[in-house]
């Protein structure tokens, strides 16, 4: 198994100490996260892209090209790129640029987007945006392997014998879709041999499980291999202690901080105490035993070779965060990685002969 940390960069104030950073100390802050994730053995670290409040991750290529040049090892996610918001060409000048910077370390995990500023900032709605994630897909697909290209499409003007530069790093970009609850998702996944990246983070496992279950029987229906199907998944928090109880006590004030956020912005809330969220979430909290178990539980659901763990502190001190990544490195990751084979990330699959 693999092993990423991931941030949506959010900018707000600590859910326990009420503090808020400024921009230029938050970024800083995700900058000294990646370099913390490949000191202790990461094997990726992702930025997600949000165009809204609490939300300042609106440039990834940008912030992965910053971690890029401070590392050397991390394969470089994105969680998720919304191509539907982008103008494909300019993404693709974004990313090969980032690709060659990085040497191959680049993954974009894509994903159509909902937040309610895409209509106001991009006049993208839920009604066209599925349609312009998949046009900017395939057109961003096409760029990436030609290096003149001819195309017409939808929303944006059509290109003749046009050539996009640079020429990325990577000859075959690996592409997954990212998706909560979307089939459709899973389904354009399936059907480009693409793997699934599953959010997995708000409910309990069931519906996550569904929706790998759809994809794994859309892969075999588009005529490939089920041993190639890759899968991955997030995590709703990790806290990982010497003892269970030590960790329900640490976690109790920010999950009820939380949750009373979640009721007065009149979100639904999903679990009602600290042991329920625990118990039934895919937050990783508790002693290393307890973790392994609830990954392998999951493991049983999705079949999945790839997780993605928090890479902010999220009320937690830094010095609980950082103590819990290194208990989760020295004494979770090891025995996941020998139980669960898994192929390899960014550059290492040019490395390995793997690179698909």
């Amino acid at each position: 198994m693999k092993f990423l940390l991931l941030t949506l960069i959010t900018h707000q104030p600590d859910p326990v100490t009420g503090q808020v950073e400024s921009p230029r100390e938050r970024l800083r802050r995700v900058v000294d996260s990646a370099h913390l994730a490949e000191e202790l053995g990461y094997d990726g670290f992702a930025v997600g892209e949000r165009h809204e409040d609490p939300f300042i991750s609106s440039a990834p290529p940008v912030v992965l090209s910053h971690i890029a040049a401070v590392t050397t090892r991390l394969a470089l996610f994105t969680g998720v790129t919304t191509l539907s918001l982008l103008d494909p060409v300019r993404a693709f000048e974004d990313y090969a640029t980032l690709d060659n910077l990085s040497g191959g370390r680049l993954e974009l995990i894509i994903g159509k987007g909902n937040g309610a500023a895409q209509a106001k900032l991009f006049h993208v709605t839920t009604a066209d945006q599925w349609e312009r994630n998949r046009e900017g897909y395939e057109l961003f697909r096409k760029l990436w392997a030609s290096e003149h290209v001819t195309w017409v499409g939808q929303f944006r003007p059509s290109l003749t014998d046009a050539k996009a530069l640079p020429r990325p790093w990577q000859p075959h970009l690996r592409i997954w879709h990212g998706s909560a609850t979307s089939r459709e998702s899973a389904e354009f996944a399936a059907r480009n041999g693409d793997p699934l990246f599953s959010a997995n983070v708000t409910n309990p496992i069931e519906p996550y499980a569904e929706l790998v279950r759809h994809y794994r029987e859309q892969w075999a229906a588009f005529g490939h291999d089920p041993a190639e199907a890759l899968v991955g998944a997030g995590t709703a928090g990790v806290l990982v202690t010497r003892t269970s109880q030590q960790a329900v006590d640490i976690y109790r004030p920010i999950f009820q901080a939380r949750r009373a956020a979640f009721a007065q912005r009149g979100l639904p809330i999903v679990f009602d105490t600290v042991e329920d969220f625990v118990a039934r979430s895919s937050a990783l909290i508790g002693s290393p035993e307890q973790v392994l178990a609830k990954v392998h539980r999951y493991h049983e659901a999705f079949g999945h070779e790839v997780i993605h763990l928090s890479a902010d502190s999220d009320g937690l001190t830094d010095t609980q965060h950082r103590d819990s990544l290194e208990l989760f490195q020295s004494e979770v990751a090891p025995v996941l990685r020998q139980h669960i084979p898994s192929r390899p990330l960014g550059a290492d699959r040019y490395l390995t002969g793997a690179a698909r």
